[in-house]
């Protein structure tokens, strides 16, 4: 069979020739895969940079996807970390993480909004107790996992959403999704540190997908403008884009009542994720979350993995499918 194969680290992935799946153990079956979603979960697998990443080439990439079983039953499944990803013809999944979907779902959709819809959503749900009426404000806002990220605290019932981000050009978007105000980063520093300031006096979670130095500077100017220090701000880090290592001032765990948790693989347990997994996809299926998807041919991912310039999501689609 054909799949996406990456040979070097950091290096784009080459459609090729590959062994097909192993004869599958227990809870396990082989399934066409009909699309898996390129996202920067995905390519830092490839690159060898995630937390959970190993040294294991070749790597076929991939995380999740959507695929049909043998019986014709349409799946949306989750890969434990491996060097055998979703993004070939075929896959052997484990049945226990993933879930049937509607014969009439859309998988281009489904495969594109699942992953970053999935980060937010597990975070409000799993990680804290959210509850309507509380605010968000989303740091790293105008990606793909940002956008969805506002329609997840939308769907919640955030009471105020500030989207934080880069592309003054961004803002109008963002507020046909649901945000209530958004905040550029890419403008004028103090600009910038002043707006942050404002918006984080009252806000109650922070949702993170950035990390790096931009946390540390956001830190700065909101936590000594709290309107009460003893309300409490819970900042959930999901996502490493700006950075993987954040030099967060020690004032800033100790001057106002901030918790700084995690979401992500392995702060959840594999029976709630499950659950959270097939909620997320009944919305996502019904339409829930709006995402521009482009879809591509497995066989063009090396080029369309060199693609910086869509902000859509790309979605590989094996040939078997499409043709």
């Amino acid at each position: 069979m054909r799949a996406a194969v990456v040979t070097v680290l950091g290096e784009n992935p080459r459609y090729a020739e590959v062994p097909e799946p192993s004869a599958p153990g227990k809870d396990e079956v082989v399934v066409e895969v009909l699309a898996a979603a390129l996202s920067p979960r995905v390519r830092s697998q490839a690159a060898g940079t995630h937390y959970t990443s190993t040294d294991g080439l070749p790597l076929i990439p991939g995380i999740d996807g959507v695929g049909r079983l043998p019986d014709g039953t349409l799946v949306y499944f989750l890969l434990p970390d491996t060097n055998k990803g979703a993004m070939a013809e075929r896959v052997a999944i484990d049945l226990r993480r993933s879930v049937p979907l509607p014969k009439d779902v859309d998988p281009l959709r489904l495969a594109a909004v699942m992953n970053p819809a999935m980060a937010s959503w597990v975070a409000l749900r799993q990680r804290i107790s959210f509850h309507r009426g509380q605010s968000v404000l989303i740091f790293g806002a105008t990606g793909n996992a940002g956008r969805t990220a506002i329609q997840v605290a939308k769907h919640f019932g955030a009471s105020e959403i500030t989207a934080v981000g880069r592309g003054a050009d961004r803002g109008d978007e963002l507020m046909r999704l649901g945000a209530t105000t958004f905040i550029p980063l890419d403008g004028d520093p103090d600009s910038v540190r002043v707006a942050l300031a404002e918006a984080g006096q009252d806000v109650d979670v922070v949702l993170d997908l950035l990390w790096g130095q931009p946390t540390s500077d956001a830190l700065r100017a909101i936590v000594p403008n709290r309107t009460r220090d003893e309300q409490l701000l819970t900042w959930i880090q999901i996502g490493s884009v700006a950075g993987l290592e954040s030099p967060i001032p020690s004032a800033a765990l100790r001057a106002v009542n901030v918790c700084l948790i995690g979401s992500g693989q392995g702060s959840v347990d594999s029976r709630s994720y499950r659950e959270e997994i097939g909620e997320l996809a009944k919305e996502v299926a019904g339409g829930t979350f709006d995402t521009p998807v482009k879809a591509v041919p497995l066989r063009d991912v090396e080029s369309a993995w060199a693609d910086s310039s869509t902000t859509e999501r790309i979605v590989i689609v094996p040939q078997v499918w499409r043709n």
